[in-house]
């Protein structure tokens, strides 16, 4: 059997998605959790270690292809590893990440400094900051800025160009939820790359 390429790079993406959903649904807390402590965001955030890593509880969503801005393209804010959205979750090309930004005149501010790396613990990933989340003239009033009931809110790149929105969709919800992140990771954690 012979596949061209957009048949191969949908096969790609495809497994990409699905490996970056495979988490188990009791590790992840859910919006409707209602053992979720509302609390500052200065307790969310841990200590950094003597490696400088700091563990930290976020509402970590995902951000497609399909819901992307502009709609139907892969378009970064934040260019640091790459100049579209991507990345295979390994320590030298962690996954876009997208965070929360202040509007000052034409200039945005992310809440996250842009080159800012994460270890999602639950996906086995790296994921970097080179997008910001968050449209219209006050980004700072939305919810990737105000957080999750006291914990920062992060939203994750899963692709999803040669994939049915459905599927992608399915994939953004079963990842959504409360997740352990390490800001500032060492290499060398596990990495299911995809």
């Amino acid at each position: 059997m012979f596949l061209n390429y957009k048949s191969l790079a949908a096969t790609g993406v495809l497994l990409a998605v699905l490996a970056g959903c495979a988490t188990p649904t009791n590790t992840v807390t859910r919006d409707s959790d209602a053992s979720v402590v509302v609390a500052s965001l200065a307790t969310k955030t841990a200590r950094p270690t003597l490696s400088g890593e700091i563990p930290m509880k976020v509402y970590l969503t995902g951000y497609s292809y399909w819901d992307n801005t502009p709609r139907g393209s892969a378009a970064i804010a934040l260019p640091v590893v790459r100049r579209q959205a991507g990345g295979t979750g390994t320590f030298n090309d962690p996954i876009t990440i997208a965070v929360g930004h202040v509007k000052y005149g034409n200039r945005s501010v992310p809440d996250y400094r842009a080159g800012t790396k994460f270890y999602v613990k639950n996906l086995r990933k790296y994921a970097i900051v080179e997008d910001v989340c968050g449209d219209g003239p006050k980004p700072q009033q939305g919810p990737c800025h105000t957080g999750y009931k006291g914990y920062p809110w992060l939203d994750i790149w899963v692709g999803g160009e040669f994939v049915e929105q459905k599927l992608v969709e399915k994939c953004m919800y079963r990842l959504t939820g409360l997740q352990t992140l390490i800001k500032n990771p060492k290499p060398g954690y596990p990495v299911t790359p995809g």
